[in-house]
């Protein structure tokens, strides 16, 4: 089942470049976070829901193309979407877009598990959440 994508837009500031005075790598992979956190926001399920329910999704993979630089001032659209789904896992993609030029400056996957607060280890992901993300909007 596929699910649709959720646009996140940003401005990079002075904050997020590094000495080269490009934005920080790591910043880049602050902004795939921000963006599946703000999607799940989106279709419902903020992080307190998922508490009440004793589960979390967590990171157990990332991999960051890094494809051209992006400097302070660039406005920056985030394009992520869920690629996969297995029982307790999701594999999320996202391309980041500078919108002056309308040039992918990077992509991302990330393999997320949902996991139980209690134990830690996999928990099934319910048909609820599933269905929230590959919901028309």
């Amino acid at each position: 089942m596929p699910t649709h994508e959720y646009r996140h837009r940003l401005t990079a500031s002075e904050g997020d470049t590094d000495e080269l005075e490009h934005v920080n790598n790591l910043v880049y992979l602050r902004w795939v976070q921000e963006a599946a956190f703000a999607h799940s926001r989106a279709v419902g399920f903020n992080f307190e829901e998922y508490r009440a329910r004793g589960v979390a999704w967590v990171v157990r993979k990332h991999e960051l193309e890094y494809l051209r630089p992006t400097f302070a001032g660039d406005e920056l659209e985030v394009i992520t979407w869920i690629d996969s789904w297995r029982a307790a896992s999701s594999v999320r993609k996202t391309r980041i877009v500078r919108l002056s030029d309308d040039v992918e400056v990077a992509r991302a996957s990330t393999l997320w598990v949902f996991a139980s607060l209690e134990t830690g280890g996999p928990a099934r992901i319910p048909p609820e959440v599933r269905d929230a993300f590959t919901r028309p909007r």
